[in-house]
């Protein structure tokens, strides 16, 4: 049986890691993965496949920096033929992203069955693209994997039960798995105490308002507590962009085992990701995010998580920092998740 991976971002490709490892290891299943080429930088993609040793893409359609309208349609153009040529059984989709509803609509055009892995988040925010690319593709999918109990509530809501399989989190497999292993950063960078910090997402840096007003609240910040951060491609730019100047120390994008090794030496987290919030809390770290929604919302009802707006980062982290967090409930499964999907699919196509 022929399973299609079609991965376009960082995250998917951590969240593939384990998975695509797990079906490797079995006779009747053979994977054709397909990358997008979403994320386009050569060599931020390449660090996640070769140290977390995902196997090469089968395809790789390099279809970037156009509109959300055009990629999608871009990407469905390029990914049905493939899907004929190699006789696919079932397609494998991750998250929300803009490649998740391309290789779903693919699938649906082909009335191939649908697997989500990362299903029922919602953060009820319509005017983002994910949140429309997660439902959608919810909507269209034939297994459902969640990696939250929330996750199977928000479904249920929508009247999707069928198909519909409480997981836990693929990302909690891999973060036990890679978290041990040793990085290669300098040691001095991690000597001292310091927040760790990631800013990407489109509403924070589109806005020169916004993220000059992130930055000069992580600049007074940084004046009695060091600031690390990552510093994405499109931020890089936009700091350049405004002519935004800071104190904080800058990184170049990290691999996923270098991220883990900071994220388990800080003393805590601030950040507009998605992924970095749930990893902060498998690393037992509180976390600010700067955003107006999130999607795991059980991270906010456990207050290890705060919602803040740039505005208020300083006062926000000062009220953490002092809160005392329970990170003890296993929120997202018991890191047996990739072999709970693979059983799964393995189930349905007999």
């Amino acid at each position: 049986m022929n399973i299609a991976t079609i991965i376009g971002a960082r995250p998917q490709f951590i969240k593939a890691a384990l998975i695509s490892e797990k079906i490797n290891t079995i006779d009747s299943l053979s994977e054709i993965i397909i990358h997008t080429g979403q994320h386009f930088d050569i060599k931020m993609s390449k660090i996640f496949f070769d140290e977390m040793n995902i196997p090469q893409p089968n395809y790789n359609l390099n279809i970037n920096q156009f509109n959300y309208s055009q990629m999608i349609e871009r990407m469905v153009e390029k990914i049905n033929p493939i899907l004929i040529e190699e006789k696919i059984h079932g397609v494998m989709v991750y998250g929300d992203t803009n490649s998740t509803l391309a290789g779903s609509i693919s699938a649906k055009k082909l009335n191939l069955p649908i697997f989500h892995v990362e299903a029922g988040l919602r953060s009820f925010n319509r005017s983002m693209f994910e949140e429309n690319n997660r439902i959608i593709t919810d909507h269209l999918s034939s297994l459902l994997f969640c990696p939250s109990e929330n996750a199977v509530k928000n479904l249920s809501k929508e009247n999707l039960t069928d198909g519909v399989i409480l997981s836990g989190d693929v990302m909690y497999d891999v973060y036990l798995k890679f978290s041990s292993l040793i990085d290669n950063l300098h040691s001095d960078i991690k000597k001292s105490k310091f927040i760790l910090t990631t800013i990407h997402r489109r509403e924070n840096i589109n806005s020169a308002e916004k993220l000059s007003t992130i930055f000069s609240n992580l600049n007074e910040m940084n004046e009695e507590r060091k600031i690390i951060m990552p510093l994405h491609p499109h931020t890089k730019q936009k700091i350049e962009e405004y002519g935004i100047r800071s104190d904080v120390t800058f990184t170049e994008p990290l691999g996923y085992i270098s991220m883990l090794s900071l994220l388990n030496k800080c003393e805590m987290v601030i950040t507009d990701s998605g992924g970095l919030q749930k990893e902060a809390y498998f690393a037992k770290k509180k976390c600010l995010t700067v955003r107006d929604q999130t999607e795991w919302i059980e991270l906010i009802e456990e207050k290890s998580n705060l919602l803040c707006e740039p505005e208020s980062i300083m006062d926000s982290f000062n009220k953490l920092i002092n809160q005392k967090c329970n990170f003890s409930k296993n929120l997202y499964g018991d890191g047996k998740a990739s072999a709970k999907i693979i059983e799964s699919i393995i189930d349905f196509l007999s």
